[in-house]
């Protein structure tokens, strides 16, 4: 949504009354859902002493106090689950640095949730029910596709068994700009950020299993073909990613071995290392129950439900 430049009306909101009542009606809805369920709402830290270190996340800093603006409240949630909350779920703000664009906002909205003793298949049926319970497409015709699935279909590669070479060409191809030197992570990315999301059907859509260089908080499994993936599964709604969930990782050591990959990876993108997050370490010794989580986005959502195609016309304002 463009910006006329004009001082005189940059004081206004972005976003219309409409549409503020429409989001008010939304979180609502959401926190009827949850209720009725009896999902216990927390509201917790957005200022951290400890960010996440996902190489593809940058996160927002303060001086004074000197902590970061959280890009979700995982770490946060997970030490309550540790706790004995049972089953939780955040409604607020999440930051994340660099994120602008018709989707993406630096400071967003975001509805996180996490289920004791569900699995990721348990979570994806309530994912859909939320969804038609808000006005979106009926949750029977929610589709789910495996991520092997959906890039063999589209791009005739199999994501777990294809050579880097073969998957760095593609990525090449596609970004126009040589790739080769790309991890494996990177180059699926790639391919399926601008080569296969817009072609998902129309819809809710949950995809899948994912490649275990893809693994980021969620523990590893093996599919009905002996191969391991990444209990792991993204929502999108007509093509527009909407949420990011997985069967949560409860293993403090390898925990603790991620971080130090996503520092590795930080590094070789020129990125400042982050420092592991010990109270998180310390509750998953502690012992964090089975569980599955999601985080979704909710301007997204009512972007979909307004028919909106930019962020700025769900939210008040930009600044």
């Amino acid at each position: 949504m463009p910006n006329d430049g004009d001082i005189s009306t940059e004081w206004r909101p972005t976003t219309s009354n409409d549409t503020l009542i429409k989001r008010a009606r939304l979180l609502a809805q959401v926190r009827e859902f949850f209720a009725l369920r009896r999902v216990l709402e927390v509201d917790v830290p957005v200022l951290g002493e400890r960010t996440v270190s996902d190489p593809h996340l940058d996160s927002l800093y303060t001086e004074a106090p000197r902590r970061y603006l959280q890009t979700s409240p995982e770490y946060f949630m997970k030490r309550l689950l540790a706790a004995g909350s049972g089953p939780i779920y955040s409604l607020g703000k999440a930051f994340r640095a660099g994120d602008k664009g018709r989707n993406h906002n630096p400071e967003f909205t975001l509805l996180e949730w996490y289920r004791p003793d569900w699995d990721e298949n348990q979570l994806m049926a309530e994912i859909a029910e939320l969804l038609e319970s808000v006005g979106c497409a009926s949750s029977a015709g929610a589709q789910r596709v495996t991520y092997r699935d959906i890039f063999l279909a589209t791009v005739n590669l199999d994501p777990h068994q294809a050579s880097l070479v073969a998957l760095a060409k593609l990525a090449s191809d596609i970004a126009q700009r040589d790739m080769s030197d790309e991890s494996r992570a990177t180059c699926l990315d790639l391919i399926f950020s601008f080569e296969i999301e817009a072609r998902l059907p129309q819809g809710i859509v949950f995809v899948h299993d994912y490649p275990a260089c893809l693994c980021a908080l969620a523990q590893l499994g093996v599919d009905d073909q002996g191969v391991t993936v990444v209990r792991r599964f993204e929502v999108f709604l007509d093509r527009t990613e909407l949420a990011n969930g997985y069967f949560e990782l409860l293993d403090a050591a390898e925990q603790r071995r991620r971080f130090s990959e996503d520092n590795r990876q930080r590094k070789a993108l020129g990125k400042p290392e982050m420092p592991a997050d010990e109270k998180l370490l310390a509750a998953l010794d502690a012992g964090l129950p089975s569980c599955a989580g999601v985080a979704l986005g909710i301007d997204r959502l009512l972007m979909y439900l307004v028919g909106a195609q930019y962020i700025e016309e769900v939210i008040a304002f930009l600044d």
